[in-house]
């Protein structure tokens, strides 16, 4: 494949990103609304709030398995028309049951996407520029997140039902990237395992995955998938001008500075793209570690001594530490340290870890902000960035500048 061609590829299935990002950032601006029109309690309403994360967990769970066994290719595919579907039937809700149905099946994309997407990507990247080209996915998430706000802002001056259009928006990109996907080839390495799997097949060999040669990398895919979500990220990304407002700000106020924090989220990504293939996998998830410590506890007095802009600080430096770190790391290292016939299924180990996780936390912080203070809430998620950074500098292997079949050797011998 020529150069243009590997490019035009990996960015076609990292729309699945940005449709990734969109669907998980648009929320947002339309969750006070839904709250309000529905009549939901607190308890529902992070039941909705949290149902495309549900709904995230299952894509997780079977989007590896379905794509090892079918392709790539016609995953992305199906992916796309899951994207399309939910955000239509999202705007034309009419009841929080039809909500959190649309909704769930926006999420049964999003899991399938962050499993699919980034191993395609991986496996059709040279090994000098994989870290780069994965991290393509990243970027659109963010993209897409930060699209998702200034499409709220403007929407949001709509009036009463603004929040049908802010979700039924995604129908846009949805349909273009479910019709790009038809002009994608299937990944290579996807194909030549898929020939050796027959063969094996057909001497009756079994290929295992919870095998103490994939528990290295097993482990690995957990633990930076959790550390991943204890952050807090997703929590405050669904409720960020919520949580400007219990900082103090005004709702428009709260808006508007949630989306500019999105682009400072967009920044540290490109900062951790180019990164990534310098100073390694290791070294960006160092970085980002002690930027998320240092952050959350600074939020943590920002809300005690009750100043609102400087919690909007903590706020940008926390995402900034998140991209340029986990955020930019999560899908490259969980892509590039399983063999390729379980690559799938080892994605979908960590994927699953991740919106579990994220399901959970965003499940409860709404019941959490009701029943203590923010100075506690930020304070562990702090609390458990000290494990993550520790971790990060103790235990966490090296990936840059290996193929995918040396790393595969090297994870195989290890135990």
């Amino acid at each position: 494949m020529g150069k243009k061609n590997i490019w035009f590829l990996a960015l076609v299935a990292a729309m699945g990103g940005f449709l990734f990002g969109y669907d998980t950032a648009v929320i947002n601006g339309a969750e006070k609304e839904i709250q309000s029109v529905f009549n939901l309690s607190s308890v529902l309403h992070g039941l909705v709030m949290s149902s495309a994360l549900w709904g995230t967990v299952l894509g997780a769970l079977f989007g590896g398995r379905i794509s090892d066994h079918f392709g790539r290719k016609p995953t992305l595919i199906c992916i796309g028309a899951l994207y399309l579907l939910s955000a239509v039937w999202s705007g034309l809700a009419g009841s929080a049951t039809a909500l959190f149905i649309a909704r769930f099946i926006g999420g049964l994309g999003v899991g399938c996407s962050s499993v699919v997407a980034p191993v395609y990507i991986a496996e059709i990247s040279p090994t000098e520029k994989r870290g780069l080209m994965t991290a393509i996915f990243q970027l659109d998430v963010v993209t897409g997140m930060c699209a998702s706000q200034f499409i709220n802002i403007a929407i949001s001056k709509g009036g009463e039902g603004a929040w049908r259009w802010m979700l039924g928006a995604e129908s846009i990109p949805a349909f273009l990237f479910f019709v790009l996907c038809f002009f994608i080839i299937e990944s290579p390495r996807w194909l030549a395992e898929r020939d050796t799997l027959s063969a094996s097949r057909q001497e009756k060999k079994v290929v295992r995955f919870w095998t103490s040669a994939n528990r290295k990398p097993i482990l690995i895919a957990i633990a930076v998938a959790m550390f991943n979500q204890l952050s807090g990220v997703n929590a405050i990304l669904y409720y960020m001008p919520r949580i400007y407002e219990m900082a103090g700000f005004n709702a428009d106020t709260s808006l508007t500075l949630s989306a500019m924090t999105n682009v400072f989220f967009t920044i540290g990504t490109v900062i951790g793209m180019i990164l990534i293939d310098r100073i390694g996998r290791k070294g960006l998830l160092i970085v980002g570690g002690s930027g998320y410590v240092f952050s959350l506890f600074s939020l943590v007095l920002a809300f005690y001594f009750g100043q609102g802009w400087a919690a909007s600080v903590c706020l940008v430096l926390f995402l900034l530490s998140h991209a340029i770190g986990q955020g930019t790391v999560i899908w490259v290292l969980i892509a590039e340290i399983f063999p390729t016939a379980v690559r799938g299924q080892g994605q979908s180990v960590g994927a699953f870890t991740h919106w579990t996780m994220s399901a959970i936390i965003t499940l409860i912080f709404p019941i959490a902000v009701e029943r203590t203070i923010p100075e506690v809430i930020f304070g562990i998620f702090g609390t458990f960035m000290i494990l993550h950074l520790l971790w990060a500098i103790f235990i966490v292997p090296e990936t840059k500048g290996k193929s995918l079949e040396e790393l595969n050797r090297i994870f195989s011998n290890s135990k």
